[in-house]
């Protein structure tokens, strides 16, 4: 008995809901040939989503999206004839198009009983969502000026990520638009604004497509691995990049902090060697070259690229130490009991290398006091030496 009155109460029940389901159908349709309030009739549709029972109803969806297109369209239409329109809200409505447009598809191209898939809506709503896509772009760009750098992000998104839809599928968006570079640069660029390196990285290898950008691309690449402590994609990064630009103010400095850190002179060498061969003069390679060949114990072709540097670039002070602490390197290394006199030469040759650090950088004086020390001290300057014991002293 309970069987038999239960079963008509259901299918009272359902037959509520469908009613309801259809009047609010038919009231956004109204709605929506009127040309008013049509937020009215996306909310009756966004209502009707709430209930699980609706969500794989296509009609539903598509009301909806003409609801946000009409919306759309509205400002669209004042923007044209040139009356003040709430901008963000125009961009707003341009990425919930494709949001929507993207469930519909989703809902629409659902296999049906015998497996099939036969979306009825994918073509016609993937031309229209095409004409409008620039506006995504637009919108990004928007928002970035503005500083508004998260917003920014998923409207950027927005437009990379349709080539993935299916919903534009044959379309072959990573290839046949040429924004997709540029677009993922901006993406990128605001992944990085936002500090966040997993959206830095997210769009990268798309943004590498964008030549003029790419030195900066490698750049928030780099930060990024770095951040995410990824050691070797970090390097790999910077190499990437200093391979392309190695006269960026960025990349080589970075390696040769690197390996210089580590005590790797070797490496150190081998980036300094790749840098001056595009550019042999250049006075930051020439300088690192002599600070690697120091670090290395190479104190000849220290005092040799310290030498070259100092005609080219004669106010740089700490060429001049390096050519100083090479000259008392060669002097310690030599047998004091066979080559005395050559001993005294290399002091007095080092001398005036290490006067001139001093009076350039007289605050440094833990680097050369004790240098000027040893100099004065071998080569019996008592005036000299006395003045340097006594301000050791005082430290």
């Amino acid at each position: 008995m309970k069987i038999k009155i239960i079963l008509p109460l259901c299918a009272l029940m359902l037959s509520t809901t469908m009613c309801a389901q259809r009047k609010q159908i038919g009231d956004a349709r109204t709605i929506l040939k009127s040309g008013k309030n049509i937020e009215q009739a996306e909310t009756l549709m966004t209502d009707l989503l709430k209930d699980s029972a609706n969500r794989r109803n296509t009609r539903i969806y598509d009301i909806w999206l003409q609801a946000v297109e009409k919306q759309y369209l509205a400002i669209n239409e004042k923007m044209y004839i040139k009356q003040q329109v709430d901008t963000t809200k125009f961009f707003d409505l341009a990425q919930r198009m494709f949001i929507v447009a993207e469930k519909l598809d989703s809902v629409d191209a659902l296999p049906d009983k015998n497996g099939k898939s036969r979306p009825e809506y994918r073509k016609a709503n993937a031309a229209k969502m095409l004409t409008y896509r620039p506006n995504i772009y637009y919108g990004g760009a928007h928002h970035l000026k503005k500083g508004d750098f998260k917003k920014a992000y998923s409207l950027f998104e927005t437009y990379l990520d349709c080539d993935r839809q299916p919903l534009f599928e044959g379309y072959d968006l990573m290839y046949k638009d040429p924004k997709m570079g540029e677009v993922a640069y901006w993406a990128t660029y605001c992944g990085y604004r936002l500090d966040d390196p997993v959206l830095v990285l997210r769009h990268a290898s798309t943004a590498q497509r964008d030549e003029a950008k790419l030195e900066y691309t490698l750049q928030y690449m780099a930060e990024a691995w770095d951040k995410l402590e990824e050691d070797s994609m970090h390097i790999a990064t910077l190499w990437q990049g200093f391979s392309k630009y190695p006269n960026s103010n960025y990349f080589f400095p970075r390696l040769m902090d690197i390996y210089n850190s580590r005590g790797d002179y070797q490496m150190a060498d081998s980036v300094v060697n790749e840098a001056l061969k595009t550019d042999t003069l250049n006075q930051l390679f020439l300088f690192a070259k002599s600070t690697v060949m120091l670090n290395l114990r190479k104190y000849g072709d220290c005092l040799k690229y310290s030498d070259q540097l100092i005609q080219q670039q004669p106010d740089m002070p700490d060429i001049y130490y390096n050519g100083g602490i090479a000259c008392l390197n060669i002097a310690q290394r030599m047998d004091s009991r066979k080559y005395k006199n050559q001993i005294k030469k290399m002091y007095d040759k080092a001398r005036p290398y290490m006067e001139k650090y001093r009076e350039m950088a007289p605050d440094e004086v833990d680097k050369w006091a004790p240098a000027l020390y040893r100099i004065y001290f071998n080569l019996n300057m008592g005036k000299q030496f006395d003045e340097i014991d006594k301000l050791l002293k005082s430290r």
